[in-house]
């Protein structure tokens, strides 16, 4: 544990930040946003409510600050698939699984996931939804039709706005329904019935 008489101002601040929004996603993640307020973030990460505003100065405020974190999440997991350099359908479906196992696991991307479903509660401007997920997986269902695996009569644009919104949807409703218990079952049946049917006999 730091010391906090010889631990760096900057790097207290930067660990206290990070407690405040670990906390606040589960909160969030847990309960939705409109129930959550800064004294239970406050409460839960054992600081004073001025604490937390000290960091965020309210919870539109550190809602955002959740949005921002579940979309730096993507990144890094889809450069580990492309470091793989899998032949073009199997990168499709590896993406979409590391992102399932990323849903079912970490509670930042709930979090996020949740607060952009909330988002005509949160009067501040979140980062736009889908859009650079159908922009992304455009480009991988190009790759599979340049393989020749893409089934005829299908456009990889028209591929990607599917498989977001079927992805998106699918967890969400594994959300709703068993907190995402379920959701590794209905990413294999998105698999079976959805990807294999983008796929050249």
């Amino acid at each position: 544990m730091p010391n906090s008489r010889t631990e760096p101002k900057q790097e207290r601040a930067r660990r206290t930040r990070g407690q405040i929004l670990a906390v606040a996603a589960e909160l969030f993640a847990q309960r939705g946003y409109a129930t959550v307020t800064l004294q239970d973030v406050a409460e839960r990460a054992s600081m004073t409510k001025g604490a937390v505003y000290f960091h965020y100065k309210n919870k539109e405020d550190l809602a955002v600050a959740v949005v921002r974190e579940h979309y730096g999440r993507w990144p890094g997991i889809l450069e580990k698939v492309s470091l793989r350099e899998l032949p073009a359908f199997e990168a499709l479906v590896e993406v979409l699984a590391q992102v399932s196992r990323t849903f079912h696991e970490d509670v930042m991307v709930q979090a996020g996931a949740r607060l952009q479903i909330e988002r005509s509660l949160i009067e501040a401007d979140l980062p736009e939804p889908y859009v650079g997920w159908e922009d992304y997986l455009t480009e991988l269902v190009e790759a599979v039709e340049k393989a020749g695996e893409l089934r005829e009569g299908i456009t990889p644009r028209a591929a990607a706005r599917i498989i977001v919104a079927t992805f998106f949807g699918m967890q969400h409703i594994s959300d709703v329904l068993t907190r995402r218990a379920d959701l590794a079952e209905r990413q294999a049946e998105l698999h079976t019935v959805l990807l294999d049917g983008l796929r050249r006999p």
